[in-house]
């Protein structure tokens, strides 16, 4: 059962409500899957290089930059993005046209030169689509959403082609439609070994999961798994399928995949879950016993808790009369920033929202996508896990405070609880400057749960 908010929409003031969503402007932006917007606080990130006065652009600009290490981005072309954007004046226009200029310049270079360099090209320029793309509802062409997404799945689509050996694609059946899988394998013997599924959040890109994960496994020697699920990728931007609440029916048709292949270890199947990505994960898990370890990225109980609190307020049993305040006395007030929040956060969450946000219109109907994020706890079923588990924390999380604690006192398997912090530069949601860390500490726990 879902705890409502106790706050009857009649009492519920315009000041009240736009003045809370003033001040939690960032916590709005939660739910993120490699999340771009941080919490606005005078100093949320102590110690953190700034690239952008604006904590949730710099958020998103240390995402780009951290990528280097695994090859997905360039330092120099990250820096000079981010130089180009504060010389035009920091926007969401001028942040995702930039950054979609540098998709373009090295997608446009994919034809010519040595394919290893076609390859890292190619995954750059997924990047920066990848960071144009979270920004895009926000500029005067909201239209382009599919495009932009597009353009970032072809230059992935090349990197993915380019890769020794390449990646296995395939679509795997999941109800009326099928979810896109990329394979990756290393250079080698077939012969079965231990294969990571590796899971996003809300708005990660495919490129997100090479950084987090597939060339870690790949240096083991371990097979890793990229999908998209409802809500996220090619059934989010293309076919508008939003979020589900049970993430076991997602992940149960790509085990039931892989089970299938003479590569795998049938014993030895491991998931990670990016971001809200730790909340998927660990549903599936309680439900699916195939899985031999899970790993948390952050512990993430309930999506739901992470947005404001005055925007929590506003939902109640009532839809219509939710909407009605909404709709009445709160949407009209949103400042531009805000209305692109709102947005961005609810259409991974309801295809109405999509399309209307792709029209540069504020969802008009808030209670629907707000019951599936309501729909995300799982605070009861995480005591039903069987296989080990791994729930990472991290200095000032932004996103869900608290809620990997909470997650390792729930569980009632072999655990694991590790918190990544500044001294080492590895602080904030998802580490964006240290994912080299990130993957040590996460890949290292897996090799000792999956070691025979």
């Amino acid at each position: 059962m879902i705890a409502r908010a106790a706050y009857p929409s009649s009492s519920l003031s315009r000041r009240a409500a736009l003045t809370g969503l003033a001040a939690g402007a960032g916590a709005l932006a939660v739910g993120a899957g490699t999340a771009r917007a941080a919490a606005a606080a005078p100093d949320p990130t102590p110690g953190v290089m700034r690239l952008f006065d604006d904590p949730g652009f710099n958020f998103a600009g240390l995402l780009a930059l951290g990528a280097a290490g695994m090859r997905a981005s360039e330092v120099g072309e990250v820096l000079t993005a981010v130089n180009t954007i504060n010389a035009a004046g920091l926007s969401e226009q001028t942040f995702s046209d930039t950054f979609r200029a540098w998709g373009d310049r090295l997608a446009a270079g994919r034809g010519g030169g040595h394919e290893e360099t076609r390859r890292f090209r190619s995954l750059r320029a997924a990047q920066y689509y990848a960071q144009s793309l979270f920004y895009v509802l926000g500029t005067d062409h909201p239209e382009d959403e599919e495009a932009v997404y597009l353009a970032g799945r072809k230059a992935w689509d090349t990197f993915t082609r380019l890769c020794t050996p390449a990646a296995v694609t395939a679509r795997v059946p999941y109800g009326r439609t099928r979810l896109p899988v990329w394979f990756f394998r290393p250079d080698g013997p077939v012969e079965p070994r231990p294969t990571v599924i590796l899971t996003n959040g809300s708005d990660g890109q495919n490129l997100d999961m090479w950084t987090y994960g597939v060339a870690a496994a790949l240096d083991r020697g371990w097979n890793a798994v990229v999908y998209d699920g409802p809500g996220q990728g090619q059934l989010l931007f293309v076919e508008e399928i939003p979020f589900t609440t049970r993430w076991e029916t997602v992940v149960r048709p790509v085990i039931d995949w892989l089970e299938r292949r003479k590569d795998v270890d049938r014993s030895r199947i491991a998931i990670t879950g990016l971001s809200m990505g730790g909340n998927l994960v660990a549903r599936a898990a309680a439900f699916e016993r195939r899985l031999a370890a899970v790993a948390c990225l952050p512990g993430c109980v309930s999506p739901w808790l992470g947005f404001d609190a005055e925007l929590r307020a506003i939902i109640t049993p009532d839809k219509e009369e939710t909407n009605r305040v909404w709709n009445e006395d709160v949407v009209p007030e949103l400042t531009p920033q805000l209305a692109f929040t709102v947005k961005k956060r609810f259409e991974i969450f309801s295809a109405q929202a999509l399309r209307q946000a792709r029209q540069g219109i504020v969802l008009t109907d808030i209670w629907t996508p707000a019951q599936v994020a309501m729909g995300l706890d799982i605070t009861k079923v995480v005591p039903r896990i069987k296989a080990p588990t791994l729930v990472l924390d991290y200095d000032f999380e932004e996103f869900y405070p608290g809620q990997p604690r909470q997650m390792y006192d729930l569980l009632r398997t072999r655990r694991e609880y590790v918190k990544l912090t500044t001294a080492t530069g590895a602080q904030l949601h998802c580490s964006p400057m240290a994912p080299q860390q990130h993957c040590d500490v996460v890949f290292d726990w897996l090799a000792s749960v999956l070691r025979r």
